[in-house]
């Protein structure tokens, strides 16, 4: 039977670099130049503890000196302590007790910078599906493993044909408009899809219709761009044709939210869909369509998206998986019309110039296979139970102190604080309850009226959202009763 070494091999330290150092070429010989360059770099802190150096060959060859002098310079720095030779495995940096740096340390991040809240009632979280992960890894696994050259290449900037392939036709059976999959484009999320459109299609200084409330993220997209942002009011029926028209009928496009409207969950009507499409075709405006979650709807299908209505030549569509399968992923699309594509892709080319792969041909085998589809009924039931636990437990504790606003679509919910009360009454009730979560108040440029609390639950754990809406319930009641 034949044997095998048992000799166990040193931890792995990683491969040696090529090491971005000069040398003085006044400093004496070779040896000690070599010696100088490693010795400062190793007191500086530039070479870490524990870092392997490259072969006396290797650095030879990078440096342009004679091996020996290698040789040498190392075994200076083992006298002096400041490397350590390991047989068969090759010289390490040594670890110091106390190391001179003579360079300043790099200064601390910005403490403005904040990650994204994750707690109860936080917005845009969704639930890590151990089935879809399963399934996720091994569909990933398998496009790795049958890839070919091209897949390591320069792509496609519109992405992933057989993905692109299969969105169209979920499309086409959910959301009710035929598109080509030659105009569907994958970007790394609605954002990103959005910042695209407006340097390809928009001009700084160009008047954007708003939605008022509306999504704050966007309306940051849009300033930032140099547009001018143009507040339209939102009533019961979505938002306002009219009042836009009457503030900036010239406007070069409008962002909304027409499913699932952002934040106040109003389902815009047939009649202002129509109207938004025929003020957009006049106008030669381009209509921006979020349609960030409307797989999630609990009462009835979902209506048709804009370009469905005979607004294709003017409506561009954002769909994300970021609901459905999770925001890490990045992967969102966009389907733009024939007219816009060219120039939304030539704008795409000088920024991150196509999507990755391997993630994209792995969603596709998912929807293609059915799994999508399940998976959307599976998260829908857990949401509406989710969405359903918390509305019984805010009622509960806060009696008539809140108005719920339960949602027949989407991940949020709206918690109404009465007419009346100080400006500053929603933010500290938020802060005695200790939730997360954004104010009615933060999503407007100019309405008014009584502010709230949008209440994010997808994704989240029962027993969690039931703690939160109970500590929030009991503020805001605390809070109401002492003021009446």
């Amino acid at each position: 039977m034949p044997t095998t070494s048992k000799r166990q091999s040193a931890p792995r330290q990683g491969a040696p670099l090529d090491l971005p150092l000069r040398l003085d070429r006044t400093a004496g010989n070779q040896a000690l130049q070599v010696y100088g360059g490693l010795r400062g770099a190793i007191l500086d802190g530039r070479l870490a503890a524990g870092l392997r150096l490259p072969s006396t060959r290797v650095l030879a060859q990078q440096f342009g000196v004679k091996r020996n002098a290698v040789v040498i310079a190392y075994e200076h720095l083992q006298s002096d302590g400041l490397a350590d030779a390991r047989t068969g495995s090759g010289t390490f940096v040594a670890t110091l007790p106390a190391p001179v740096r003579k360079t300043k340390p790099l200064p601390a991040a910005p403490r403005s910078i904040k990650l994204p809240a994750t707690r109860p009632f936080a917005l845009g979280k969704t639930y890590a599906d151990p089935q879809l992960l399963r399934r996720l890894a091994a569909a990933t696994r398998r496009r790795i493993m049958r890839t070919d050259d091209a897949a390591f290449g320069y792509g496609d900037p519109r992405g992933d044909a057989t993905l692109r392939n299969e969105i169209a036709r979920y499309l086409a059976a959910s959301r009710g408009f035929v598109c080509d999959p030659d105009c569907v484009v994958i970007v790394g999320g609605i954002q990103h899809g959005l910042r695209l459109c407006i340097e390809a299609l928009l001009q700084p200084g160009d008047a954007v219709w708003m939605e008022d409330p509306g999504y704050p993220v966007a309306g940051r997209t849009l300033t930032r761009a140099g547009l001018k942002v143009v507040p339209v009011p939102v009533d019961a029926e979505g938002l306002d044709v009219r009042a836009g028209e009457k503030r900036r009928p010239a406007a070069k496009a409008a962002y909304v939210t027409p499913s699932h409207q952002f934040p106040t969950g109003v389902t815009m009507t047939m009649a202002r869909r129509i109207a938004l499409v025929e003020w957009a075709r006049a106008a030669k405006a381009w209509l921006l369509e979020d349609d960030y979650d409307s797989e999630f709807r609990y009462g009835g299908p979902p209506l048709t998206a804009l370009a469905g209505i005979g607004g294709g030549d003017r409506v561009i569509y954002l769909g994300t998986f970021s609901k459905l399968l999770g925001a890490g992923l990045r992967l969102a699309y966009m389907v733009l019309p024939p007219a816009a594509l060219e120039q939304v892709i030539a704008v795409r080319e000088g920024h991150d110039r196509f999507p990755p792969s391997f993630m994209a041909g792995a969603i596709a085998d998912l929807m293609a296979d059915g799994f999508l589809a399940d998976h959307i009924r599976r998260m829908r039931r857990r949401y509406r139970a989710g969405r359903d636990a918390a509305v019984a437990a805010l009622e509960r504790a806060a009696g008539k102190s809140l108005t719920i606003v339960s949602p027949q679509q989407g991940l949020h919910l709206l918690a109404l604080l009465p007419d009346g009360l100080p400006a500053d009454a929603a933010a500290a009730i938020r802060a005695q309850a200790g939730v997360e979560t954004w104010l009615l108040s933060e999503t407007r440029l100019k309405a008014t009226g009584a502010d709230g609390f949008i209440l994010g639950f997808g994704g989240h754990d029962t027993a969690e959202l039931i703690a939160a809406a109970t500590a929030l319930g009991h503020a805001a009641k605390r809070y109401v009763d002492a003021r009446r």
